[in-house]
């Protein structure tokens, strides 16, 4: 019998509380939340009380969208992106 895995996308958003261009992204993340709800997954790290993670992804500017399937990165975009960019990766 054969088993139709779906596989599990995720965005990681890399932030920080004094990032203003984060800041700026918070409204089209919580946008792009309720489009693909049940779809992908949103997580969101803070660098300055995860900078092990954000080192793992080797972030060196925020904000940072990383995003995965099935674990293994598939895309990333940097610095402030328009709602389109961000919905494009998480479609492909």
């Amino acid at each position: 019998m054969l088993c139709n895995k779906i596989p599990m996308i995720k965005l990681i958003d890399f932030w920080a509380p004094w990032c203003g261009p984060c800041k700026m992204m918070n409204p089209i993340i919580d946008e792009l939340e309720k489009e693909f709800e049940g779809k992908v997954e949103f997580e969101k790290v803070n660098v300055d009380e995860n900078p092990q993670m954000a080192a793992q992804f080797g972030v060196m500017s925020i904000p940072t969208f990383v995003v995965l399937k099935d674990d293994q990165e598939v895309g990333r975009k940097i610095g402030v992106t328009s709602k389109a960019d961000l919905a494009s990766l998480l479609k492909n």
